[in-house]
């Protein structure tokens, strides 16, 4: 990666700690971007306000999610404009998750091509164990995805993307409105089952440090990040 490359990666990390402490009154302790083919991934640390850590205390993740979520949608739109500029390319998508209890988050920015040319997909080791995992997983929880994907960005850090991942019933309850209480139930749901029921740490030998997911429910997929320690 370039020096210029790394340097636009230091000032995105800069900046966007400095609109998420804009934004909720408070700063992460550790903000790091990280860059490969299409996928730019943000890992937040130390990043939880008082009024958060009350509501924790009373078990009321939820309404943490739904108000942390309305605040990070204007933060993602004011960082759209700064990434298309910087990389002269689209964003697809916004994705973010947060672990309360480990006070921990990440930030991942698709893009709508690769960023740095030369930049060919790379086959990693434990591929295909990995993407077996997440589909049979998947499957238990509501179907196997029509097309997994998986990526690694860093030696720590993989992405695995899923793409139509939901049943009639869901589909229903979006028509309906019920968005938010889905998006809420698939959280505790789904990160459940990954992990308790997940191998990780068999199949990359390594110990797990967090696994964040998020959705997309109108284009029906999900991005996940798995962090190894």
């Amino acid at each position: 990666m370039s020096p210029e490359i790394q340097q636009k990666l230091l000032e995105i990390s800069s900046l966007t700690s400095r609109m998420l402490r804009k934004s909720f009154g408070r700063g992460p302790e550790s903000c790091q971007a990280y860059l490969k083919y299409r996928y730019l991934v943000i890992t937040i640390r130390g990043f939880l306000s008082p009024m958060e850590s009350i509501l924790l205390e009373h078990g009321n993740v939820d309404d943490i999610d739904i108000s942390r979520g309305i605040v990070m949608n204007n933060v993602l739109a004011q960082l759209r404009g700064v990434l298309e500029l910087e990389f002269q390319q689209d964003v697809q998508d916004f994705y973010h998750d947060w672990n309360y209890t480990r006070n921990t988050g990440v930030i991942m920015i698709v893009f709508e091509q690769d960023i740095l040319p030369g930049d060919n997909f790379e086959p990693f080791l434990e591929q295909t164990p990995l993407l077996d995992e997440v589909n049979r997983i998947s499957e238990m929880v509501q179907k196997v995805p029509d097309r997994t994907e998986a990526y690694q960005i860093t030696p720590s850090i993989y992405l695995v993307l899923r793409v139509g991942i939901l049943i009639t019933l869901e589909k229903a309850l979006i028509a309906k409105g019920f968005q938010q209480t889905l998006l809420v139930t698939k959280d505790d749901l789904e990160k459940g089952f990954f992990h308790r029921s997940g191998p990780f740490q068999e199949i990359f030998n390594q110990r797990l440090s967090d696994i964040f997911i998020d959705w997309n429910l109108n284009d029906d997929n999900s991005l996940m990040c798995i962090v190894l320690k």
